[in-house]
């Protein structure tokens, strides 16, 4: 085997980097990038380009090519701007939510629940997924970068599969939220569903679908998943747990207001050198070489493969 390469389970083999490595590709990555408004600076973290660099194998072309996207993207759609108020209507059936518990390594959980589709909107589905999605990292510990994925499918029929929407929704996680899902269990999916799951992997890249369990509650050694992900005092039942309180939409609609009023301040953090203006340039594909360094230094290891600065959280 050749050195510098460690067998992956998700894609074959990866690079193994020493963490002045890492900080080296860190560094080229936000340089190419070059210098950004305030919110965007706060998501180019070292913690962030680090997941990118994970993302395509440490290769800082294509991380850089990543990166710029998503940062086209979050200039454009502005997720960190959605409302409870913008997407109330697509959570009353409680399809996406987020849990009030956490899994045992300290990561945020999403409950997705299909047979609970409420809209026909793809447009308006993706959005609340997005807005899930930055209410699930606006929740993460500062020690932790990834949350779980618990999808439910009680109840679920072919009239509730959409590869439009399953197309959409792997884009979204994969291109512009890279290396945030840990894991994802499929709970119970009936047998209908294996050639959709066929499908649907093509749209997904290898370290995806390698995150994905099927637990069915009728099989102990994949109930074991559950038994060892959770505390199953604060699992729902539907999950196989002992909390039978279920989906509020009254409740929860209180818990999300909160957050957003928490959001501002979390995209308005002191971390950022340069607050200049975005240029059409620095969103552009083409690598922007003129731009300088950030500078920043003494780094530390928080996480295996991510590296923060001082002024870093690992989640951001």
């Amino acid at each position: 085997m050749s050195e510098g390469l460690k067998k992956s389970p998700s894609n074959g083999f990866e690079k193994s980097l020493t963490t002045e490595e890492q900080q080296a590709k860190i560094n080229e990555v936000r340089r190419l990038v070059g210098p950004l408004p305030e919110k965007l600076c706060i998501y180019c973290s070292d913690a962030s380009i680090s997941r990118h660099l994970r993302a395509r194998n440490y290769s800082v072309k294509k991380a850089t090519k990543m990166l710029k996207e998503t940062l086209k993207w979050r200039a454009e759609y502005k997720p960190e701007e959605i409302r409870w108020e913008e997407v109330a209507r697509e959570a009353e059936t409680g399809k996406i939510y987020r849990t009030n518990y956490i899994d045992k390594h300290g990561r945020t959980v999403l409950v997705m629940r299909p047979s609970c589709q409420n809209t026909k909107s793809t447009k308006g589905q993706i959005r609340y997924l997005v807005y899930c999605m930055e209410n699930a990292i606006l929740n993460l510990s500062p020690d932790q970068e990834q949350m779980v994925w618990l999808i439910d499918f009680h109840g679920f029929n072919l009239s509730h599969i959409s590869l439009k929407v399953t197309k959409e929704t792997a884009h979204v996680l994969q291109d512009h939220y890279p290396e945030r899902l840990g894991l994802a269990v499929l709970y119970n999916p009936p047998k209908f569903f294996e050639p959709f799951w066929t499908m649907a992997k093509a749209f997904l890249e290898p370290k995806t679908y390698n995150k994905v369990k099927f637990v069915y509650s009728d099989e102990a050694n994949t109930m074991k998943v559950m038994e060892d992900l959770f505390d199953m005092d604060q699992l729902e039942s539907t999950f196989g747990g002992k909390d039978n309180s279920g989906f509020d939409v009254s409740k929860y609609a209180e818990r999300m207001k909160e957050d957003d009023k928490r959001m501002p301040s979390f995209w308005t953090r002191d971390n950022c050198l340069d607050v200049n203006g975005i240029d059409s340039e620095i969103l552009s594909l083409e690598d922007n070489t003129s731009a300088t360094d950030s500078g920043r230094k003494g780094s530390e290891n928080v996480h295996p493969g991510v590296v923060k600065t001082h002024n870093d959280r690992a989640h951001v």
